[in-house]
């Protein structure tokens, strides 16, 4: 391999770029015409453009994504994460077309990546499991079959795909319709695929994960393992590496099924089997992630394996220099920086980086896929980067990451910032003697305390907060403002802030409006023009950060005529209709 074409956009892609280099490979970039001067563009040797926005016309298009291959005299391909990282018919095209694949073989994507076939091999190798459907299931009315007899909650999961994507928790009857649909359509934008299977859902599970590599040569090892438990909308947030407060018997039974399963289905290259571990101790085998994780660092910090350059080391043909798993080296936390704005629910908030300001000191690795004047789409994930933390033990870890999340500091745009912030502040999560979070303990105890603290309900339209320094009695102290406030004192004093006001009041939006709670695609209209709805009730759904959010009715009354239609793009605020 001497010039690999990377099929990913972001900081994965300039990740990959950054190994590639480091093994004497040039690299090959692909771009939407919105990354046109995005950053992963370059940190590659050459790119070329895919032209259109859509993942549909771009980063998913495998007819494009192979001319520039071989226009651009590439010999092998890296997929990065997402897109079409677990798409065995594009790794077999790449084959066909006589270039390496830096992954595991198409029949071992179809067969672990399909979470149905993945559930039939732990079966035969004995690894644990919660109940599941035997195959794919075709309908609504299926899910309700199972349900009545297993029980709620159930998960519906799309069977091709992972990262939260095409994943319904269902907790009442009359709500498996709509999360069958949306899991359909969810799995079909993000992945080509909508065939979904459903499974018992764990109530308050932990989410642990082994991180595998598997040679050519028959050689499997486990890097070590990680704990993703923090995560809002079924997408992590939060991870670290080893996981902490597991039993000898709960990390043997990791190790051991993670490896017997990537063997029994012939796997090659970097792979996650991850697992959930409820209250009572119990591990069952969740799904097989058959490409390069998002959180990758944490474990590449903790065991010291370069895991990019492990996957272009394999896909070359050597085998692993490791003949044992190795032993975790100190504690490291991955905070996931995304576009999300906290104090509406983490809905997405594209837009344009103003600041970027990234920490530094002992421990800290950033890294990033954007920089100051960065445009961030509605279009695609809200990854902006990723900060990662080690210590010798993971009190050190904590306590660095409370700086380094002190110091990082973006603007233009809201961020998790905030969350982050806090959640390492939080009893729940730093408690040395167990792990008290869990996977929707965020939606389950934590949506509260936002509500409640100021730094997440108050917010400039942006999402945006300035911090500034003040002295009273003679102290230095911090104070966050909204950022509108001070750019209206430092655009004319205080009668620029007051006149900000005055003029929002003076022109007070109609009650009846239903406008839009974020910036997006419209999906599809879940109630009829004229239909009594209730405050509360589902209206309308739009998709933006290849995730879907419900819009619901602001008060009682008739719902009006729609005054945007399916495929629509909104804007924040946009007005949908008036219910009056």
């Amino acid at each position: 391999m001497h010039k690999v074409l990377i099929a990913n956009r972001g900081e994965i892609a300039i990740r990959i770029a950054r190994s590639c280099d480091d093994a004497g490979m040039e690299t090959v970039g692909i771009y939407a015409d919105v990354d046109a001067d995005a950053l992963h563009v370059d940190a590659v040797t050459e790119a070329y453009a895919l032209g259109g926005n859509s993942p549909a016309e771009t980063y998913l298009n495998v007819e494009k994504v192979l001319a520039i291959a071989l226009r651009a005299g590439a010999d092998a391909v890296h997929p990065g994460y997402g897109f079409l990282s677990e798409n065995a018919d594009f790794a077999q095209a790449v084959l066909d077309a006589g270039l390496v694949w830096i992954g595991p073989t198409p029949d071992a994507i179809r067969t672990l990546g399909n979470k149905v076939s993945a559930r039939e091999i732990a079966v035969r190798v004995g690894a644990p499991l919660a109940p599941g459907s035997d195959g794919p299931v075709a309908s609504a009315a299926e899910v309700r079959d199972f349900a009545a007899i297993h029980g709620l909650p159930v998960a519906i999961k799309a069977a091709f795909g992972g990262g939260g994507r095409g994943l319904k928790v269902v907790w009442e009857m009359d709500a498996i319709e709509e999360a069958f649909a949306s899991a359909v359509r969810e799995s079909k934008a993000a992945f080509g695929r909508d065939e979904c299977f459903v499974e018992k859902f764990l109530h308050r599970p932990r989410h642990v994960e082994a991180q595998v590599l598997a040679d050519t040569h028959g050689h499997v090892i486990v890097a070590g393992t990680r704990d993703c438990s923090l995560q809002r909308r079924h997408q992590k947030l939060v991870e670290e590496a080893p996981a902490p407060f597991l039993t000898e018997a709960q990390r043997e039974s990791i190790y051991t099924s993670a490896k017997a399963i990537c063997r029994e289905a012939g796997y090659t290259g970097a792979g996650t089997v991850e697992y959930l571990v409820a209250a009572d101790g119990t591990v069952s085998f969740l799904e097989v992630n058959t490409r390069l994780q998002v959180e990758h660092p944490i474990t590449e910090e903790t065991s010291r394996i370069d895991l990019v350059a492990a996957q272009l080391s394999i896909a070359a043909g050597k085998p692993l220099p490791w003949t044992e798993d190795p032993q975790p080296s100190g504690h490291s936390f991955e905070f996931r920086i995304n576009a999300e704005d906290v104090a509406r629910g983490f809905l997405p908030s594209p837009g344009t980086v103003t600041g970027f300001t990234v920490p530094t000191g002992p421990g800290i690795r950033v890294d990033s896929g954007v920089r100051t004047g960065s445009v961030v789409p509605g279009t695609f994930d809200s990854l902006l980067a990723k900060l990662v933390v080690t210590g010798a033990t993971r009190e050190q870890a904590l306590r660095r990451a409370r700086r380094a999340l002190a110091e990082f500091r973006i603007d233009g745009l809201a961020t998790v910032l905030p969350f982050h912030r806090a959640v390492v502040r939080d009893a729940d999560f730093t408690r040395a003697d167990a792990m008290g979070v869990y996977t929707t303990w965020i939606e389950s105890e934590f949506t509260d305390r936002l509500a409640a603290d100021p730094e997440f309900s108050v917010a400039a339209p942006a999402g945006e907060r300035r911090t500034i320094s003040i002295e009273l009695d003679g102290k230095r102290m911090a104070l966050g403002l909204p950022a509108e406030l001070l750019d209206g004192l430092r655009n004319g004093g205080m009668a620029a802030g007051l006149q900000f006001a005055e003029t929002a009041d003076d022109d007070a939006a109609d009650p009846a409006e239903l406008r839009a709670t974020m910036a997006g695609s419209v999906v599809k209209w879940l109630v009829e023009p004229g239909t009594e709805v209730a405050e509360g009730e589902a209206v309308l759904v739009i998709e933006a950060m290849k995730m879907e959010t419900t819009v619901c009715a602001h008060r009682d009354g008739v719902l009006g005529e729609p005054l945007v239609g399916d495929g629509d793009a909104v804007v924040l605020d946009t007005v949908l209709t008036t219910i009056g």
